[in-house]
């Protein structure tokens, strides 16, 4: 019988070993959780096809805030729910609006973590697309300025970074342009450079409460069949300024993960969107899968695939996991 010289089962045979020569490594610090701050108070409402996620004043904002900075996991990105929409989305840009008044509550009580804020106006316009409504589309030009005003006032009220994703051309640079003109030349922006028109992100409609009220938004996000244009978009934020970039949805497209650490140097985001999260809930509670195991590989295969960050519903169980060894 013919022996190889080379086993690979001599290293897989031990778990020190297997350790050691680990290719990939994860870590708390490389998740980013998304948090849904609600107008009002006394607002804790779990989201029916998210298992776990709420939307939430902002008291349980700070709350949930502090036990995701005591895991460890350095950031969250938060999302808003105003009390009023209109058609300019006029609560992403108001100075008092849910998010601005997020930042300060979070800057102030749980100072150590950083806080992104989401820039974009589907979740505060009555139409629930993600700008100014021209003939029936959005208007790309038009809605450049609210987006570029929203980024400011969330850098007014202290965020630590913005992050445009509405995909809109040029958005990136008017960010750049107008927190610079206002000396918020260290504000970094993390674009989703990379997002495409989805259907895993229909639990998020309804966190968000950001479903479109006619059509779809395929006119500025992106076509999931295409792969080079990925590359094109990317490329584009970079030079307008992104120092970050950001592929999502995350598990369908890890392909385009992994070509864009091929292309770019940047630090590289994966956004594990609603609708691969409520798979993985779903098919846990049916214990037809093992949630704790496919979670962690599935944040693996992120990091195998490239991403340095991973936006992710999971994150406090990840860092429970990691933090449990």
């Amino acid at each position: 019988m013919y022996y190889p010289q080379f086993r690979a089962r001599r290293i897989r045979g031990k778990e020190v070993f297997r350790n050691m020569v680990r290719e990939t490594s994860l870590s708390a610090h490389d998740l980013i959780y998304p948090m849904f701050s609600a107008f009002g108070k006394g607002i804790k409402k779990e989201i029916s096809s998210m298992p776990g996620i709420y939307q939430q004043s902002i008291e349980h904002i700070v709350e949930e805030a502090q036990e995701v900075h005591e895991l460890g996991v350095p950031a969250v990105i938060l999302f808003g729910i105003p009390e009023t929409k209109d058609a300019v989305g006029s609560d992403a840009y108001s100075d008092t609006g849910i998010i601005q008044e997020t930042i300060r509550a979070l800057k102030k009580q749980v100072p150590g973590l950083a806080v992104i804020t989401d820039v974009c106006l589907c979740e505060y316009t009555d139409h629930g697309h993600c700008g100014v409504i021209r003939d029936g589309d959005v208007d790309n030009d038009a809605t450049l300025e609210l987006l570029a005003k929203e980024a400011l006032s969330h850098a007014r009220a202290g965020a630590d970074m913005v992050a445009p994703s509405d995909m809109m051309d040029g958005r990136v640079m008017a960010i750049r342009e107008i927190l610079d003109e206002n000396a918020f030349h260290d504000i970094p922006i993390m674009s989703y450079a990379v997002k495409y028109a989805s259907g895993y992100y229909g639990p998020f409609r309804e966190a968000a409460e950001s479903t479109p009220q006619f059509g779809d938004r395929r006119s500025y996000q992106m076509d999931p069949a295409n792969r080079l244009e990925a590359v094109r978009e990317a490329q584009m934020d970079i030079e307008e300024g992104a120092d970050l970039i950001m592929v999502k949805p995350g598990l369908p497209y890890l392909d385009i993960v992994r070509d864009m650490r091929n292309e770019f140097t940047l630090p590289l985001a994966v956004y594990n969107v609603s609708g691969e999260y409520s798979m993985v809930k779903a098919a846990a509670q049916k214990g037809w899968i093992d949630e704790e195991r496919v979670v962690m590989e599935t944040m693996m295969s992120f990091k195998r695939a490239g991403a340095n960050l991973i936006l992710t519903y999971h994150a406090k169980d990840v860092a429970r996991i990691l933090k449990r060894g």
